[in-house]
């Protein structure tokens, strides 16, 4: 995952903003993907982020348009799997086999409606051998949310209750992390690592979108390296 230090963006995006459709120069983004990629093994493929629960392959979406989706994986080695935040949830999976990647972004909206689900269907085998990571994001302190959105997830399972927190009269502070935890090992996936680092409390990391507003955007990354060397 990206930081926001080190990149050539000027305030409000300071400094290593990596999105191109928040208002940040062009050529700020595009030098700050360029030094992103020499990183990588190839170039990512953005996709256009919806808060939706589509979920694309890698490699398979020719042009210059970001695909519309907020989940994409591959099987491919060294095609490199991309989302973006700034308070939303980025998950990142794998198989044990070392045979398939996914990563997802994860709003509260595409978590209620089944993001995390339909990037699950994408692999192969039993989702218990699958691991899965979940990176920073606006912490159960600092997420406020109304009661439609409490609804939303208890509809779905009563177990969600444990995510939610009263705050002011009628709102809740909702813990993104965990209830992408409760979906994730309802399905199988138990074998779960976790970074709780808030982005809205630390400004210095991350950008945040609930605290700024005009604000950059992080990118979460994940890719099956290739081999070198003879077999």
């Amino acid at each position: 995952m990206t930081l926001r230090a080190g990149g050539g963006s000027a305030p409000p995006y300071k400094a290593f903003n990596i999105a191109d459709h928040v208002g940040d120069a062009p050529e700020a983004v595009a030098a700050n993907r360029e030094r992103l990629a020499r990183c990588l093994p190839s170039q990512p493929l953005w996709l256009k982020q919806v808060h939706g629960i589509t979920a694309i392959p890698a490699g398979t979406h020719a042009g210059s348009d970001a695909p519309e989706a907020d989940a994409i994986w591959t099987r491919d080695h060294d095609r490199v799997c991309a989302v973006m935040t700034a308070d939303c949830l980025p998950i990142l999976i794998c198989n044990r086999a070392g045979t398939q990647v996914a990563a997802i972004h994860a709003g509260w909206r595409g978590l209620a409606a089944g993001v995390i689900e339909e990037a699950l269907l994408s692999f192969q085998g039993h989702s218990d051998h699958l691991l899965a990571w979940l990176g920073p994001c606006i912490g159960p302190t600092a997420f406020e949310v109304g009661a439609e959105v409490y609804r939303a997830f208890l509809e779905d399972s009563p177990l969600a209750g444990s995510a939610f927190r009263p705050g002011i009269t009628g709102h809740w502070l909702a813990d993104l992390q965990h209830l992408a935890g409760i979906r994730l090992m309802r399905h199988g996936v138990d074998d779960i690592y976790v970074d709780s680092s808030c982005t809205y409390s630390d400004h210095n990391r991350f950008y945040s979108f609930r605290r700024d507003g005009s604000t950059g955007r992080m990118a979460t990354l994940i890719w099956i390296a290739g081999t070198t060397g003879d077999a």
